[in-house]
């Protein structure tokens, strides 16, 4: 891991930090890039936009970690109102939650039953996706997907490719018909648990990509979702998916609001599903930092804006 990215993921996680940074204009000025705002009517407007350039979308309501069950239940009933907005504007948006933001450190039952409610009141056509976080939360959060699974097939599960876990963790999935949307990972974290070299990473990212493909085309995975902005990593996936002759319309890729703006209008004009996860809510800071983990370069639009200011 490099020095830039363990010391961002540091910062992710200081209090201290996090209750000081939305003080200051050139953070926020540098989170807009990533972000179309804080309100549910800025990721609506997002989504109206993109949906214009034949670009899918999923909202995400930032937040994680909480400790009061009246809260996950605020959280819920907020996701229950999000739906009812995406009917009333005809956006075939779907939601991706956290568990931690819906109970999961106090129950799991308590989690579990919130996202049932979620998926009672959503769409069947549509896939509800549950965000993966760090890897101390794997195994819970699994336990929850498949027992939910087991009664709603529109449920999907974010899988980090650094993990050494990942490849067999999809291997079992595989039985139960899955919805599985693959990212590299945006935790510190050990050795003993994930990949620290950034090709080895790739390497593995790719061969997940290439099972979830084959996975998908026979029926052992419902749905395959891609969520990275690599270019390198997308041409091989959309060079293997011609190879093997899959349908253009079965290779999901997905990125970040504001990330390779051009790049997404590209796949999308190429006949490629592709998708973008437009994040809002007022709890930005760690989900920021993690995002500028993910690709350091981007702390340059951080420094531009800090000269602005």
């Amino acid at each position: 891991m490099g020095a830039t990215r363990a010391l961002l993921l540091a910062a992710s996680q200081n209090r201290f930090l996090r209750e000081r940074a939305s003080r200051y204009a050139f953070v926020k000025r540098s989170v807009s890039r990533f972000m179309p705002g804080e309100t549910l009517e800025d990721a609506i407007a997002a989504a109206r936009k993109l949906k214009e350039q034949h670009i899918s979308t999923v909202l995400t309501h930032l937040g994680e970690n909480i400790s009061d069950a009246q809260e996950a239940k605020k959280v819920t009933a907020h996701y229950l109102q999000v739906f009812e907005k995406l009917r009333t504007e005809n956006l075939e948006t779907e939601i991706s939650v956290k568990l931690t933001q819906l109970g999961l450190d106090l129950s799991p039952q308590l989690c579990e039953q919130n996202v049932r409610r979620l998926l009672e009141a959503e769409d069947p056509a549509k896939t509800l996706w549950i965000d993966m976080e760090a890897s101390s939360y794997v195994d819970a959060t699994l336990a929850v997907y498949r027992q939910l699974l087991s009664t709603h097939a529109n449920i999907g599960i974010c899988l980090q490719a650094y993990l050494h876990r990942t490849a067999a963790d999809v291997q079992i999935l595989m039985a139960m018909k899955p919805s599985i949307r693959l990212v590299k990972g945006a935790y510190a974290e050990p050795a003993s648990v994930a990949i620290q070299s950034k090709n080895v990473v790739d390497a593995n990212y790719f061969a997940l990509a290439q099972k979830l493909l084959r996975a998908q085309v026979t029926g052992e995975v419902r749905r395959a979702a891609f969520a990275t902005h690599d270019a390198e990593l997308i041409d091989k996936i959309t060079d293997f998916a011609a190879a093997e002759n899959i349908a253009k319309n079965q290779v999901e890729v997905q990125m970040l609001y504001g990330i390779q703006r051009a790049e997404q209008i590209r796949l999308a004009n190429g006949g490629w599903r592709s998708g973008v996860l437009v994040a809002y809510g007022d709890y930005w800071y760690p989900w920021f930092m993690r995002r500028l983990a993910e690709r350091p370069a981007n702390l340059w639009f951080v420094v531009r804006n800090l000269a602005g200011n």
